[in-house]
């Protein structure tokens, strides 16, 4: 009989691609392994992890707002109901570990899976632990980190300190610098500028990007915009009016390899995948953490490079005076490229999807 495991979490690329990356690893170990993915209705991950080749089960479950907000109030409800459907798909299921990524779509599932006896695994990205992954920490048998100094969420003899697991294709992607090019149809002697600002787009970076984009396309600067859904139109209307034909707006990028490829200097949050991957794609990085993030957990994530002189910060707040400035003086400093580069490719983990799902594997009896 095939073993069973099964993959909860999402809300953000943030969570979902280091899961998908997780089963990836699995299945490079045991083929014959049956994943089930577990996310919540009507976020991204009942998209992305279809594209991906697995199957979802989707829960009514909803975040608790910050804020004051009516929506809370459906809060209880969509709990109750989401345990009960988790309950259902266990049994259904029957997997013989559980593997949560954070998120609150990880948090029902998890819980009636510990009920079940059924071995937990957790994932946290961060540099400062989440409220799902905390609460369900003393469940949990194993708890894979990505940075040092987590025995202040967790208990010490459950950590293994393995990194972020992101999409194989990254590693490596820089010797596809004449493919990604050509696929983005640049040229091989300008300087090339990549801005991402996440899954969901980044309204502080794009604002800062749109205001100055004469500036860069002035600069002759070839230009990859990632800019979330919300904020495409208003990218391709600024394009338009600067009339730059070396700036390329997407709301959202599958080949994220290529666009690393072709680029020389990266503009990013400080998400703990995006930190992850520039890691691994050894670019040249310009940090703008999201400060609204719980815990201000992206700061943290941008100092753990900043540190090591392995990044660039600007906060959120200045980037509209900062950011394009910043840009063009390390896009016109080859020496600090090279620099911030070599630093930055120490702190790559390259191995932590399989030495994850090698963690998940010791689990199962």
């Amino acid at each position: 009989m095939s073993k069973r495991i099964i993959i909860s979490g999402g809300g953000t690329g943030g969570h979902i691609y280091p899961a998908i990356a997780i089963a990836n690893a699995l299945k490079m170990e045991d083929p014959s392994i049956d994943i089930l993915f577990v996310g919540a209705e009507g976020k991204m991950e009942m998209e992305k992890v279809p594209k991906a080749g697995y199957h979802i089960v989707g829960l009514p479950i909803v975040g608790i707002k910050r804020e004051v907000s009516l929506d809370n109030a459906a809060f209880p409800l969509k709990l109750t109901r989401s345990l009960l459907k988790a309950r259902t798909v266990l049994r259904s299921f029957r997997p013989d570990v559980a593997v949560g990524v954070g998120g609150f779509a990880s948090g029902p599932l998890l819980m009636v899976a510990s009920l079940l006896r059924i071995p937990i695994l957790i994932q946290e990205q961060n540099s400062y632990a989440g409220i799902t992954n905390k609460l369900l920490a003393r469940r949990a048998k194993t708890i894979c980190v990505a940075y040092p100094g987590m025995e202040s969420f967790f208990a010490k003899r459950k950590i293994k300190l393995l990194g972020n697991p992101v999409r194989s294709d990254i590693i490596g992607s820089s010797s596809k610098r004449l493919e990604a090019l050509a696929h983005f149809g640049f040229a091989n002697h300008r300087k090339t500028l990549f801005i991402m600002g996440g899954s969901l787009g980044a309204r502080s970076i794009n604002e800062s990007i749109r205001e100055g984009l004469k500036a860069l396309n002035d600069s002759g600067y070839q230009i990859i915009w990632q800019t979330g859904k919300a904020y495409i139109q208003t990218a391709r209307e600024a394009i338009a009016q600067v009339g730059s034909e070396r700036t390329k707006a997407f709301d959202f990028l599958y080949q994220m390899d290529l666009a690393y490829a072709a680029a020389d200097v990266v503009i990013s949050r400080a998400g703990a995948l995006s930190v992850s991957e520039l890691c691994l794609a050894a670019k040249p990085a310009i940090l703008v953490p999201y400060p609204a993030a719980s815990e201000d957990h992206q700061t943290k994530n941008a100092m753990s490079l900043i540190r090591q002189n392995a990044a660039l910060l600007v906060t959120d707040a200045y980037a509209h005076r900062d950011l394009i400035e910043t840009a063009i003086r390390l896009l016109e400093d080859p020496g600090k490229q090279k620099e911030l580069k070599t630093n930055i490719a120490k702190l790559a983990r390259p191995d932590a999807a399989t030495e994850i799902a090698h963690e998940v594997m010791k689990l199962i009896d």
